[in-house]
């Protein structure tokens, strides 16, 4: 697991529009993910009434919601999850997904937290969801990194 190295974000951000986009393959992993995007968004201060959240069938779909999406928002937290299996459609759903929300960020110049587990097995997965008993809440991570990317571009104005 990464985790080691990782900043402490603190931010207050209770102006902010964001939209949670996410995915809906491995529901208890997801409800997970999006429930650690909303606690994070919480502490940062972004009302519940300024986050909208938009449920995609699979990873794939993110950067096509999160590109309709920004002009809309001031940040976006993609959440999702990619299990590998036996064929390589892995690679192909997490490049296609990852390149689509950074093509989105950079393009669009709205910050867009990365909460896109790529895992082996299921219990990678749920070892980063944020559920009772996993080590690491990648969907809170996401949402602060947003808010965090969000404030500082604010202040380097």
């Amino acid at each position: 697991m990464s985790g080691a190295g990782a900043p402490t974000l603190t931010v207050q951000a209770d102006d902010l529009n964001v939209a949670i986009i996410a995915a809906s393959w491995h529901d208890v992993v997801m409800t997970g993910l999006v429930d650690g995007a909303r606690r994070g968004l919480a502490e940062a201060g972004v009302p519940d009434a300024s986050v909208t959240l938009v449920r995609v069938p699979g990873s794939f779909e993110l950067g096509v919601a999160a590109a309709h999406l920004a002009p809309r928002v001031d940040a976006i937290v993609a959440l999702g999850v990619v299990i590998r299996g036996g064929t390589p459609h892995f690679d192909y759903v997490c490049q296609a997904a990852t390149n689509s929300l950074a093509e989105v960020a950079v393009r669009t110049e709205t910050p867009v937290g990365f909460g896109l587990l790529t895992c082996d097995d299921e219990q990678q997965a749920l070892d980063r969801a944020g559920l009772e008993g996993s080590v690491e809440d990648k969907g809170h991570e996401a949402a602060t990194a947003a808010v965090a990317t969000v404030v500082a571009l604010r202040a380097a104005v």
